[in-house]
This record gives C-alpha cells, sequence and structure tokens, in this order.
C-alpha cells in the first residue's frame, strides 16, 4: 500500500485542539454550473462504472477553492449519503506535509537536505551516505515495509516508527543511493522521526502549528492514533468481484509520517491553493520541493519531495496518490494555472479517486478546443443522433456513410452520452492529407477516432473504433 506508521501516542492529544465538528462551510459552490455539471457527471459514471461507494471532491480554479460535493454512499449499512463533511484517510497524500515539514526545518536552520539520515538517527544502514534528499525523493535504496495493497496480518498489532526502523532501515539497501528511484514508505518513516528528534515533539505538532491552523484545515484527523468516528466515511474493501465489506483498521503506528492524516477533500483543497499561492513555506522551499531529483546517471525520476512531478499535455502538475485499508486518493494541482482536484474515496486497490481526476482536471482548466477538435465533436454529437453535414465530406466519405452506417454509428454512440474528454492526440501527414487522432474518454470506455483531411478542408475519413 502507499501509506505507513508511528509511534507516539502522544501525537493524538496535539490534535484534540485541532478536530472539530465538521461544518456547513465545507460545502463550496462557486463554479460555472456547466462545468459543475461535468464535474457531476464525470463523478457519478466513474462510481457506478467501478462500485466504488463514495467519492468526495474538491475543485480549485483560478487559486481558490470553488466546488467541494461529495458523491454516493459513505456508509452501506445503514445506507449514508456521503457529504463533504465527511473525513477520508488520504493515505501517502500525507507524504507531502512530511517533506513539508522537513522543509521548514531547513528554513528555519536545524538541518540540511543534504544532511545524512546518520546524523540524526543512527545505526541505520548506510545512514552516513544517505540523504534527507534521498529518502524524500525515494532515491535512498531502503527497502519499503508496505508495498501490498491489503493488510498482512502482522500490521493488525500496534507497532513504533522504532520498531520499523529497526527492522526495514537497518537492512541492506536495495540499490546504491541515488542509483534508482523505488517508492519506500520507509523513507517517510525516518523523515518523521528526524523531525521529531529536532524538535523533541510529535511531528503532527509542527504539522498543527504551521500548517494546518494557518490555513484553516480544522478537519484534519491523525487516524494512525485514533480511528475516524460514526459521521466519517466508512472504509471497505472487496475479495475479487465479491460484496463490499468493512475494511480492517491498521494497528496503531503503522502509518506514521507517511499515510496518518485524514481529512475532507475542502481541506485538502485548502492545502493545494497554498501550493499555488506558496503560501506557507519560502519560494526556495517550493522549488526544491516541485524539482524533481535526478538520479546520479541524470535520468528522470518524474519524482519531487514527497511529490510526482508530471507533465499533463504541457501543463505542470504537481501530484501524488494515497492509499491505506479502505481508501484510495488522489490530488493533482496545475501550479502554473491555479487549478487543483482532490479526490477521496472509501474502497483500496480501486483507480476511481485517479480516473475522477484525470477526468477532471482538464475541465476545471477549462481547456478551449481547437479548430480540428471543435469540428470533429461536432461531426462525433451529430453522429449520435444519425445526421452528417455531407458538406463537410470529399465524395468518398459521403458514400461511406450511407443509412445503414448513419444507422450503426447512432444506435452504437447515442447511448454513451457526452464524452467526458475529447482530445487530439496526434497529427501526421500521409498520402497528401493530414491524419489526425483523436482520443474520446468515458468513464470505463475509451474510443480512438481517425481522421484524413484534406488541404481545401473536406474530410476523406471519420472513423470511431474502441482504443486498444
Amino acid at each position: 500500500m502507499t501509506s505507513i506508521g508511528k509511534s507516539m501516542g502522544c501525537a493524538v492529544l496535539a490534535l484534540l485542539s485541532l478536530v472539530v465538528p465538521s461544518s456547513p462551510a465545507q460545502s463550496v459552490d462557486s463554479l460555472d454550473p456547466a462545468l459543475k455539471t461535468r464535474i457531476d457527471q464525470i463523478a457519478a459514471q466513474v462510481l457506478d462504472q467501478t462500485g466504488v461507494p463514495s467519492a468526495s471532491v474538491g475543485l480549485v480554479q483560478h487559486g481558490k477553492l470553488v466546488y467541494a460535493h461529495a458523491y454516493g454512499k459513505a456508509r452501506l449499512d445503514p445506507p449514508v449519503a456521503a457529504t463533504p463533511e465527511m473525513r477520508y484517510s488520504i493515505g501517502s497524500i500525507s507524504k507531502q506535509f512530511t517533506a513539508a515539514a522537513i522543509l521548514l526545518l531547513q528554513e528555519d536552520g536545524k538541518l540540511s537536505l543534504d544532511d545524512t539520515v546518520g546524523k540524526y538517527l543512527p545505526g541505520l544502514t548506510q545512514g552516513d551516505r544517505v540523504t534527507i534528499r534521498q529518502i524524500l525523493s525515494h532515491t535512498s535504496g531502503y527497502q519499503d515495509y508496505w508495498p501490498e495493497d491489503y493488510v498482512m496480518t502482522p500490521m493488525l498489532q500496534p507497532e513504533s516508527a522504532q520498531q520499523i526502523l529497526d527492522t526495514w532501515g537497518k537492512k541492506p539497501l536495495d540499490f546504491e543511493p541515488g542509483t534508482q528511484w523505488q517508492y519506500s514508505n520507509t523513507n517517510f518513516v525516518i523523515a518523521g522521526r528526524i523531525v521529531e528528534t529536532i524538535t523533541g515533539h510529535p511531528l503532527m505538532d509542527l504539522l498543527v502549528q504551521r500548517i494546518f491552523r494557518p490555513l484553516g484545515m480544522k478537519s484534519v484527523w491523525n487516524s494512525d492514533e485514533t480511528k475516524l468516528t460514526s459521521v466519517d466515511a466508512t472504509a471497505y474493501y472487496r475479495h475479487a468481484l465479491g460484496p463490499l465489506r468493512v475494511a480492517p483498521k491498521e494497528g496503531r503506528g503503522w502509518m506514521f509520517a507517511a499515510g496518518e492524516l485524514a481529512m475532507t477533500a475542502h481541506d485538502l483543497a485548502l492545502w493545494d491553493e497554498s501550493l499555488i499561492a506558496q503560501s506557507i513555506l519560502k519560494p526556495d522551499s517550493y522549488k526544491q520541493m516541485f524539482t524533481e531529483v535526478k538520479l546520479k546517471d541524470g535520468k528522470d525520476t518524474h519524482y519531487g519531495l514527497g511529490v510526482s512531478v508530471r507533465d499533463r499535455d504541457g501543463h505542470r502538475s504537481i501530484e501524488h496518490s494515497g492509499e491505506v485499508s479502505g481508501f484510495v486518493s488522489d490530488n493533482q494541482v496545475l501550479v502554473d494555472d491555479g487549478v487543483a482536484v482532490a479526490v477521496l474515496t472509501n474502497q483500496d486497490a480501486v483507480g476511481a479517486a485517479s480516473t475522477i481526476a484525470r477526468l477532471a482536471a482538464p475541465v476545471v482548466l477549462g481547456s478551449s478546443l481547437g479548430a480540428g477538435e471543435s469540428q470533429a465533436l461536432a461531426i462525433y454529437r451529430g453522429l449520435q443522433q444519425g445526421r452528417i453535414d455531407r458538406s463537410l465530406l470529399a465524395p468518398n466519405l459521403s458514400d461511406y456513410f450511407t443509412a445503414e452506417a448513419l444507422a450503426d454509428f447512432r444506435d452504437s454512440l447515442a447511448p454513451l452520452g457526452e464524452p467526458l474528454t475529447f482530445h487530439q492526440a496526434n497529427t501526421q501527414q500521409r498520402g497528401g492529407m493530414t491524419f489526425r487522432t483523436f482520443q474520446i474518454v468515458y468513464p470505463g470506455k475509451r474510443l480512438s477516432l481517425t481522421t484524413y483531411t484534406y488541404p481545401d478542408g473536406k474530410l476523406e475519413q471519420y472513423l470511431i473504433a474502441p482504443a486498444e
């Protein structure tokens, strides 16, 4: 799984003043109604396609939280509708908060990212060589203690951060530091213990005082210390295609510093606002956090400090997913565009959260269709109704669209409704024409459209097939 562990029982005390009853303020709705309809359609269709019980979504546009909404059932027996006020575990999205804690300590002059971990935690394997930067970027070589997507029997019992480090932090490294990228929850247990060693206080104290309170993140909960309450989302899992069942809870301590946080999508979106505005850390800290760490041979890792660094159709995306028992989350922040999508779901081992986030981000971004895309989509919508504007077609394609062809296009495409996304993926020249491919996306279904266009603009081909 993408989560992890903890030892210090007093951490929950630091949260008692933070955790407050959820309030109606968690509901936000200032998104353009047309965009909101598309977001609602995406979430509803993805939940229907995957069978995941519920999703809670927080959206940021132009740098501000504009929509917080929940879909589906947060609890199945008895049925309880999901609401924006309910908390979900965010799993490994917690890692970016631990990374931020380290960066705050660097700003305070208490440590350097290039310090070795052995300076603060003696006894770890090659602790005199592995740096803090390498543990935050998963290039250290420390072996992951929880790669599985289920809760193993030993994890049902309490564990301490020190016990985790004594077992996995003292194994031989999986590779020489800095030579490979390999996701490891052990890295962030080390990072959390470094914070506690330097400050003399629980990691959660620093997070509360310097991040959660300043940002007004009132729903944050340390689910490693205390199980979510009866007014929050219930965690579910299933065996194969069997019925949904209440998921087991990891033992106390296993998620420390790598997957311990729970909150509302609303409050995760407040954090996203701060990433866009760069309001908590200094500019150089954000630069280090968002900069992809390179391996010693110069190869890319697509990972910064506690966050993935991706290019999404030319837009820089700072993102991360998360999973703990019964919950999966995804958070995508297009930092240069002022857009973010936070999605929390309550079933493990299913990618519904990432699917919703991936489909919703372009909608919130408001990417305009190019001329070729606009024409292709207009023709698609017409074919869903069994009609075609023959003035757009060259003679061969006009002949192709017989009454039988139009009926087949209508009968097969009309039930699908409006696509979630319609995107030109490729273009090239062939046979004196421009060849284009388009991706048409529905939840659980992708179609491929191919067209040929003459220099005068007439279409020689318009074919749709399932995407490979």
